[in-house]
């Protein structure tokens, strides 16, 4: 399902546009549970595609484009912290009158989803976390880049980059690495596409302001005590919640999935040895086969 064959519009929310991304051929979208899903850090909706695909048959999918990324112009008011992110996630749904939805998150979108979930427990019927960006102290030292303020990597490449294709094509690669487990094993297609979304993102004038942005909103977001603690907050979740964590994630440590199991109520674990940070883009299969037993579940 590429993302010639989604449909996009855009949704006023306070403090924002978003883009909403869902399947153009979607027929009988009306007679499953609605479901949405929120990207990480420096990534959009189109992360989600391969998981939205093979959950087409149950899930009525959509996916947004957090202020900032993708087609998502910038939040009105600069707000790119997890607060701002949320407000937006909650404005749509609000807005849509989808909820409650099965929600998703990846990294970013992971804390946001957590935070949502704690929030508004009207809005969420399943929580679905890839590698969420709970905080992790200390963090891996891949991840020290993401506590200096900025996407791993990502910003230092592009001050850096040379002119031409090549140079895009070596920093879209160190990007695969970070993120993928076993980069060796994607395919020429994927790899040209990354090499493409990474030129774009060039040529988008507020691209590096919503990273750094977002950026500090984790970073500030980790910093947090008291009520708004990401994981006071978590403890706070009702909703039947799956974790994924991949082995070979260079940004979410492995450790963190102990006391993430500990931390939500009603919590079941999927461990992908061979996965890095994206799961649900790496082994999607495996990702969506848990998702369906969770919503199973959660309908008896």
């Amino acid at each position: 399902m590429s993302s010639a064959e989604q449909q996009v519009r855009t949704v006023e929310v306070p403090g924002a546009v978003l883009a909403v991304h869902r399947p153009s051929a979607d027929g009988g979208a009306h007679t499953r549970e609605p479901g949405l899903f929120v990207h990480g850090l420096g990534g959009s909706a189109a992360n989600w595609t391969a998981l939205m695909d093979r959950l087409a048959g149950q899930v009525d999918a959509e996916a947004v484009d957090l202020p900032g990324f993708g087609r998502s112009e910038p939040p009105l008011d600069g707000n790119l912290t997890v607060n701002g992110h949320v407000r937006a996630v909650i404005g749509y749904l609000e807005a849509s009158g989808r909820g409650p939805v099965h929600l998703f998150g990846n990294s970013l979108g992971g804390a946001v989803a957590v935070r949502l979930a704690a929030l508004r427990p009207d809005l969420v019927r399943t929580l679905t976390l890839v590698s969420p960006a709970l905080p992790e102290l200390p963090p891996q030292h891949t991840a020290w880049s993401t506590a200096l303020l900025a996407l791993p990597g990502v910003p230092t490449l592009v001050r850096h980059l040379p002119a031409g294709l090549r140079g895009a094509e070596q920093a879209a690669d160190d990007l695969l690495r970070l993120i993928y487990g076993d980069p060796s094993s994607l395919s020429a297609d994927t790899r040209a596409e990354a090499v493409a979304e990474y030129r774009r993102r060039l040529e988008v004038p507020h691209a590096m302001q919503a990273l750094i942005g977002s950026a500090r909103g984790i970073v500030s977001a980790y910093t947090e005590r008291g009520d708004q603690a990401l994981w006071r907050q978590a403890e706070q979740v009702r909703a039947p919640v799956l974790l994924v964590y991949g082995l070979r994630d260079k940004l979410v440590a492995y450790r963190s999935a102990r006391r993430a199991c500990a931390a939500f109520a009603d919590a079941r674990l999927l461990v992908l040895p061979d996965s890095g940070h994206v799961a649900m883009m790496e082994h999607p299969d495996q990702v969506a086969r848990a998702v369906r037993e969770l919503i199973e579940l959660a309908d008896r």
